[in-house]
């Protein structure tokens, strides 16, 4: 059960300590666990979306509901989602890419995100039916799966979260983080399916970019997976009739 401490208490706010005896490698080998925490972040904003509901109009409901996922991450993902935009999109080459993404202020396109992403996540989430609104579980299960096929790229840089990840993490770990995600997915029905493609396909893009740009991946780079994703995911939920 260390491993799945460890995965809650670096990808959440809830009270879970993390052991003392941090080890190199530790957040890899936690990587299998993170579906399930996802999960468990998923209900818990499905429960306030649910609860807000009741109460305030769905553009409230949402943004209710938005409030509740950053507070229960920390903003942790939106924060490399930031960085990310900051470096990935500069007019740079790589070194510089990466100097940014280090530097702890947010630029113009960070800001522009940051923005569009949150946006986006508030306007799918009050647009959710009772129904579909159980894409809030799928979307923050699926894009913590989605961080296991960074373990599948070289690193942009030596050290870093994403170097520890890549010293615990095993391939067999996508094939068992798959089965949270994947039988949300099929119980959702066709939406959830196309949902979950729709989120894969994202990414599989930012990934793309992330090598093209960087040469690898970084911890950062971890955070847009997580956050373009579960963007993705929403929207397709809350698509077509209500």
């Amino acid at each position: 059960m260390r491993n799945l401490r460890i995965a809650f208490g670096l990808l959440t706010t809830l009270p879970v300590r993390l052991p003392d005896d941090w080890s190199a490698g530790d957040s890899g080998r936690a990587a299998v666990w993170y579906p399930l925490v996802g999960l468990v972040i998923g209900a818990l904003t499905w429960l306030a979306w649910t609860g807000a509901r009741l109460l305030f109009s769905p553009l409230v409901a949402g943004v209710v509901a938005l409030v509740v996922w950053v507070m229960l991450t920390g903003g942790l993902h939106l924060d490399g989602l930031a960085d990310c935009c900051d470096g990935l999109f500069a007019s740079v080459g790589r070194e510089r890419r990466l100097e940014i993404m280090k530097d702890p202020h947010v630029g113009a396109f960070g800001v522009i995100g940051l923005i569009l992403v949150l946006l986006l996540k508030a306007a799918a989430l009050a647009s959710l039916t009772p129904v579909s609104s159980f894409g809030i579980l799928l979307a923050a299960s699926l894009a913590r799966w989605c961080i296991l096929f960074a373990g599948l790229l070289p690193l942009a840089r030596p050290s870093g979260m994403g170097a520890d990840f890549a010293a615990g993490f095993r391939r067999s770990f996508l094939l068992w983080g798959a089965v949270i995600p994947l039988l949300i997915a099929a119980l959702l029905g066709m939406r959830g399916i196309l949902s979950a493609l729709a989120g894969v396909g994202a990414a599989a893009l930012v990934l793309w970019f992330a090598k093209s740009r960087l040469g690898g991946v970084t911890g950062d780079v971890f955070g847009m997976i997580v956050e373009v994703v579960e963007t993705i995911v929403l929207l397709v939920s809350a698509a077509g009739p209500r």
